[in-house]
């Protein structure tokens, strides 16, 4: 799941941003000023930060030098200054694209998953993985069975590209919980088999998901089955 870094002041577009990306499958964390914003970035790891330039302490400008000074993360500032000069400065600062307020969401959501999209190829992560007859759209969430389309929810999906991420190696329960839940749910490590149970269902016959009987699932990169 990408992590997105969300810097607004504003707590209103605030709560309304981190509703609709969260809801599209990003994991979100929130910062309300610019000494936060370069905190909590320095203190985990975004694929992401969709950056106010208008903030209390340290401007958007501000946040986005110092970042630059130290990695290449994607940055999407938005802003209600629309004027040429203040584009200028935020794309010499190597920001990744600008979008001015009001906004429009689903233009939002699309412009993310472009730019993420872009930082994969440029990093050389793959858009795809191929497995036997299965195909995931990592970036389109939809997988493909002999170019068939199988419907899974978003955490069905999840847990199967980890373990495709992963062939060969064991995933336990507790592994998956705490990649794709986090907190959410510790300790209730059965809602990963009734996940299995789905995606099994779905995939059919060439389900390639093994059981590991007390310890968890895998999918052995040596194609036995």
């Amino acid at each position: 799941m990408y992590k997105i870094l969300i810097v607004e002041d504003d707590l209103s577009i605030q709560a309304l941003l981190h509703d609709f990306i969260k809801e599209a499958g990003y994991d979100v964390t929130l910062a309300s000023d610019g000494v936060e914003a370069f905190a909590k970035y320095s203190q985990g790891s975004f694929d992401l930060i969709l950056l106010d330039i208008m903030l209390p302490k340290i401007d958007g400008y501000g946040v986005c030098e110092l970042i630059r000074k130290k990695s290449d993360v994607p940055i999407i500032m938005l802003t209600a200054l629309d004027g040429e000069e203040a584009q200028i400065k935020g794309l010499d600062l190597q920001a990744d694209d600008y979008i001015t307020k009001p906004f429009s969401i689903p233009v939002l959501l699309r412009k993310i998953a472009a730019v993420l999209r872009r930082s994969l190829k440029q990093n050389g992560i793959p858009q795809t993985i191929s497995y036997k007859n299965l195909t995931l759209d990592l970036d389109g969430y939809k997988v493909y069975a002999k170019d068939n389309s199988i419907d899974l929810t978003p955490r069905e999906f999840e847990i199967l590209r980890e373990l495709l991420l992963h062939q060969g190696r064991i995933l336990t329960r507790q592994n998956l919980l705490q990649t794709l839940w986090k907190y959410e749910f510790l300790g209730e490590e059965r809602i990963i088999d009734a996940h299995i149970k789905n995606l099994r269902k779905k995939l059919g016959t060439d389900d390639y998901i093994e059981t590991i009987r007390g310890v968890g699932y895998r999918i052995d990169k040596e194609n036995k089955k």
